[in-house]
């Protein structure tokens, strides 16, 4: 049996100030650079990726794996048109090449679902078209997804199944990738596909309110488990809300022996969701008042006060370099307190330049909105950005951040690295000297991933919104595509089609 393998994974933010290019995907920082099918095999060895277990898994079962070639870069802005292509060309290049050794009994890939380029929107829809256009139809396809993913209709109707993680934070990609190609192998088997039913919802949910941790989202994927019971798999994604096109949002798709019961399970978890609306209303507190209640509570805490700087998440778009919160912490002299990572190889650079024990001034972050702080600060320790994940989202993975440095202000500590990664992981401090565990106040560039790794240290976990694109209200961003019923609020009656109907650009006489 011959297995094709590959993976291309970006989640793309419409609005975020830098664009995705090809050396994002050769120096990505936290998962394996750009991997052609002649390295894939050993690349993905013991990471936490995806299609790492789906190998295992489909060789442990006497399969031959045939890679395609794998890859992935941290959240930013769409993936620019020369990567997409070239990628996607390695990737059908290596699948043709396959196809002309010989038939492939499956195809299996490794996506993220929420990738926008510059000329295609549902991107991952249309890297499964190429797909499909060269395999053509009758080559059962199988793809993982994140679960904030805008899963589309093109997708469903591609694929023979769709697996999502569970998690978020996503601590179970390696147990997904071996779902995913059991699911594979079953199809396989059977030699037919199964009845699909695909549903969207009509409303947009905040990144912060998509923890799988806590409620309401916890509830959710617990009802989702009980109904997925009688059927093949049940396929709920939250919706990646930062994708200007009309296929943003939440979508389900489940799959069952038959169209009845994919039908009824798919029917059952909308409705669920659909009432419990309100509860994905979630707590978010301005910078000033967050920083205010982490000096409080750890002034008398015995752990540390964990603070989210959601809006400048690298894991969502941001480019983990704005300083509104720095600013905030240095302004109520937070003693105690370390900040990482700030995504700054200037500062960094001039760090490793004025050695340990120097002092420096800096015009630090602010690289991609124009609003760097000026600090002044003593050098304390510098590195080389290379360590290996420990936490349970990314154990294993190797990460290169480039030239580092911890930078005293005060009683403020921040971490300086040279490459943008999301801080979900506690060897991101520990590369640098400091353990989070001992500190009084730890903040994160992060909006949820970071509980995996630092909520069981944690005396409270704060959410904070300073400056930066990954914004904690998606209603405030500037939509054009939307589909015309999708409100950008839970609980708001608003549709984005009144809005557009609205705007004061509409042609005269336009609909009202």
């Amino acid at each position: 049996m011959r297995i094709a393998v590959g993976g291309f994974l970006h989640e793309s933010h419409s609005f975020a100030p830098v664009a995705t290019n090809w050396l994002n995907f050769l120096q990505p920082g936290g998962l394996p650079p750009l991997q052609r099918p002649a390295t894939m095999l050993d690349g993905l060895r013991g990471t936490s990726a995806c299609a790492a277990a789906a190998i295992t898994e489909a060789t442990g079962r006497g399969a031959e794996i045939v890679p395609l070639g794998w890859t992935f870069a941290q959240p930013a802005g769409p993936v620019t048109r020369e990567a997409f292509e070239r990628i996607s060309a390695m990737i059908v290049d290596a699948l043709s090449q396959a196809l002309m050794e010989g038939p492939l009994d499956g195809i299996f890939l490794d996506l993220h679902g929420a990738m926008v380029s510059e000329d295609h929107p549902d991107a991952e829809g249309e890297v499964m078209r190429r797909v499909r256009a060269v395999a053509g139809h009758d080559v059962p396809l199988a793809i993982t997804l994140d679960p904030h993913a805008n899963m589309t209709r093109q997708m469903a109707e591609l694929a023979d199944v769709i697996v999502p993680y569970r998690t978020y934070p996503h601590i179970d990609m390696l147990a997904v990738g071996r779902r995913s190609m059991s699911l594979l192998l079953q199809r396989i088997a059977r030699g037919r596909p199964w009845a699909m039913a695909f549903r969207e919802l009509d409303f947009l949910i905040p990144i912060t309110s998509q923890c799988t941790m806590v409620e309401p989202m916890a509830g959710v994927m617990a009802r989702r488990l009980e109904l997925e019971q009688d059927i093949v798999e049940l396929a709920y994604c939250f919706g990646f809300p930062y994708a200007d096109f009309p296929g943003c949002g939440q979508a389900i798709a489940a799959y069952a022996e038959t169209k009845e019961g994919a039908t009824a399970a798919a029917d059952a978890l909308a409705k669920h969701i659909a009432g419990r609306e309100s509860a994905f209303i979630g707590g978010v507190q301005e910078a000033p008042d967050a920083v205010a209640e982490a000096i409080r509570v750890a002034s008398r805490a015995g752990k540390p006060v964990v603070i989210a700087d959601t809006q400048d998440n690298p894991g969502g778009g941001g480019h983990g370099d704005t300083t509104g919160l720095l600013a905030e912490l240095i302004r109520q002299d937070a003693q105690g307190a370390v900040i990482a990572p700030m995504n700054d190889a200037e500062a960094a650079l001039a760090c490793h330049a004025a050695g340990e024990g120097a002092t420096v001034s800096l015009a630090l972050g602010g690289k991609s909105d124009g609003a760097p702080l000026q600090v002044t600060g003593v050098v304390e320790r510098l590195g080389d950005g290379k360590f290996t994940l420990t936490g349970p989202m990314g154990k294993g993975n190797p990460a290169d951040l480039g030239p580092s440095a911890l930078l005293r202000i005060g009683g403020v500590r921040v971490v300086i690295v040279s490459r943008k990664m999301q801080a979900h992981d506690q060897s991101m401090f520990r590369h640098i000297g400091v353990e989070p565990s001992e500190q009084k106040i730890v903040a994160v560039k992060s909006s949820v991933h970071f509980r995996a790794h630092f909520q069981p240290i944690a005396e409270t976990v704060v959410v904070a919104a300073a400056p930066g694109p990954v914004v904690a209200d998606p209603a405030t961003l500037p939509f054009t595509a939307l589909r015309e019923e999708m409100r950008l609020r839970p609980g708001d009656n608003r549709r984005f089609g009144w809005r557009q109907y609205r705007r004061p650009t509409a042609p005269e006489g336009g609909a009202e």
